[in-house]
């Protein structure tokens, strides 16, 4: 097989105009174009008035060899990788442990499929609950202003991804494909094959629940064992005779304790309680960089229109997306974080007395607004200490901030760019109706953010306002705050995947501050399992 990229066609292209265009790109006659399939298919809207699109396709034809090598010079012409996932081992030690993975979010959940997969019928602990009754405790603060603390849009089967645009695409490095086995275990639990062959894929909130819930039944078919409600209080930990501290086991909230060898913590990047509990047992942890911001909001037929031009609205193209980057004076970085085209921002706050917002939407992205985040980069430099859980600190400053300013209601403090730009808090809202639920209080948010960050941001509006019209309009809606872009810790790790100073135990995941997304998550969680299950055999080899 060989794998053309770069193939660019007219929007409305008949179908056989893709069988023709990969013929002739070969140099081959039609007739000895034997087979083909699409591996991605994308757009390309430069051009408004003529947008294209490009797809990446896998042929098989007749003289493959001498095709490839005729066309040796080409690199958009080159043999079709393996995609094919393998285990990196086929069962566990008779009289091992079973492993015990922390978290039920993508990380945790591939984590725990692949070991499932290969026999290690490993014990997944979640604080939340099954998706369903989650989505229930998440409507309560939605609709009632009532937040569970331990079952809402950061906690519960499907982690925080759950909530959220549901897209599966990012740009780690990934030369084995472990994507490629996400999606093609997302499809087989229910999501729609295009997925496998989109650029730019997603899902949405109300497919991934139902997918989460067969991947649960896959896992537990496979000797795999689910405990909800079962928040992780302390590790146990011993010196071995090396002298190095390992796991013996996790003890539970519910006075439980659960004897194992080999930990995954895959726990979420809002797992503050567990970062605090990781650094009071002396495992390493240091601050990292993330971003803080406000939600912004526009009409949809808006960044339709700039983004497309004549041809917005086309069924093919679907709601635009947009991502945006702009470096300012004073040395900061302003952005477009998770943009969730024809979505709603929602609560995303995970402990009381705080707001958070979050972007979601549903796999038809119908909705009538486009949101994004709107931050600003910031470093440890930039906490109120230097203790590794500093910027914990600053989370938990802006969100309560945030929650007076909106009302001491779970509202969220809301303000129109115009009004934003021009320094003056806003009394009303206008054209652009705000999303968020369970309603949005017209304030300054200049005054719950540090000076540096409104700073950049006010540099930043108009920038983006150039690059795509509308966007600085005066009647767009500032939400805030942003504040869980990623986690502020990283649990270092080494190059075996496990903690740098307690052995058996495995940093994973956007919470450790390795991954970012659904499927960067879930590649991660998958490399993780791979290395526990190295450690285990080579461990019980040793002995």
């Amino acid at each position: 097989m060989l794998r053309i990229s770069e193939l660019k066609l007219p929007l409305d292209h008949a179908p056989e105009a893709l069988p023709a265009a990969i013929a002739s790109k070969l140099g081959v006659g039609e007739r000895d174009l034997l087979r083909w399939s699409v591996w991605k298919r994308a757009h390309d809207a430069r051009k408004k008035t003529s947008i294209l699109k490009v797809y990446i396709v896998d042929a098989e034809v007749k003289g493959e060899a001498q095709v490839l090598k005729r066309l040796a010079g080409d690199p958009h012409v080159r043999p079709t990788p393996d995609t094919a996932y393998r285990h990196v081992a086929s069962a566990p030690p008779a009289r091992s442990l079973r492993p015990v993975v922390i978290g039920a979010g993508p990380c945790g959940l591939f984590a725990g499929l692949i070991l499932a997969e290969m026999g290690f019928r490993p014990i997944i602990l979640d604080r939340g609950k099954v998706v369903r009754e989650r989505t229930k405790d998440t409507w309560g603060l939605w609709r009632r202003s009532e937040l569970n603390p331990e079952s809402n849009v950061q906690f519960g089967e499907g982690g925080a991804g759950t909530f959220s645009d549901g897209k599966l695409y990012s740009q780690i490095k990934d030369p084995r494909f472990l994507g490629r086995k996400v999606l093609t275990e997302f499809v087989q639990a229910g999501a729609p094959e295009e997925i496998l062959t989109e650029a730019h894929p997603h899902i949405g909130t109300f497919r991934l629940v139902t997918m989460v819930e067969s991947l649960r039944a896959k896992i537990e078919g496979l000797g795999g064992e689910y405990r909800w409600q079962s928040r992780v209080t302390d590790l146990e930990l011993e010196r071995g005779p090396d002298g190095h501290k390992r796991v013996r086991g996790v003890h539970l909230q519910t006075g439980e304790f659960i004897e194992a060898d080999q930990v995954v913590m895959a726990v979420g990047h809002s797992s503050r309680d567990t970062f605090q509990m990781l650094y009071d047992r002396g495992v390493h942890i240091e601050a990292k960089s993330f971003s803080i911001g406000f939600r912004i909001e526009h009409p949809q037929s808006w960044i339709d229109r700039a983004l497309f031009g004549p041809c917005a609205g086309h069924p093919d193209l679907g709601a635009a997306a947009y991502s945006l980057s702009h470096h300012c004076r004073n040395g900061r970085t302003v952005y477009s974080f998770c943009m969730c085209p024809g979505g709603t921002v929602v609560a995303a706050t995970s402990e009381p007395g705080r707001v958070v917002t979050n972007g979601m939407s549903q796999y038809s992205r119908n909705e009538r607004n486009a949101n994004s985040g709107f931050v600003v980069g910031i470093s440890p430099e930039d906490y109120p200490s230097d203790h590794p859980l500093a910027g914990i600190e600053l989370q938990r400053e802006l969100e309560s901030r945030a929650f007076v300013a909106g009302g001491g209601n779970y509202f969220a403090p809301g303000q129109l760019v115009g009004d934003f730009l021009a320094g003056r808090p806003s009394t009303a809202l206008g054209e652009v109706i705000p999303s968020y639920r369970p309603g949005v209080t017209p304030t300054d948010l200049a005054a719950i953010m540090p000076d540096y960050v409104v700073e950049a941001m006010r540099e930043a509006l108009p920038v983006f306002g150039r690059k795509i019209p509308r966007y600085d309009d005066a009647q767009a809606v500032l939400t805030g705050v942003e504040t869980r872009t990623s986690a502020p810790v990283r649990i270092t790790r080494g190059a075996d995947f496990q903690s740098l100073n307690v052995r058996g135990l495995f940093p994973a995941g956007e919470g450790a501050g390795y991954a970012g997304g659904i499927l960067s998550a879930a590649v991660d969680g998958i490399k993780v399992a791979e290395a526990l299950a190295r450690a285990v055999v080579g461990e019980a080899a040793a002995a």
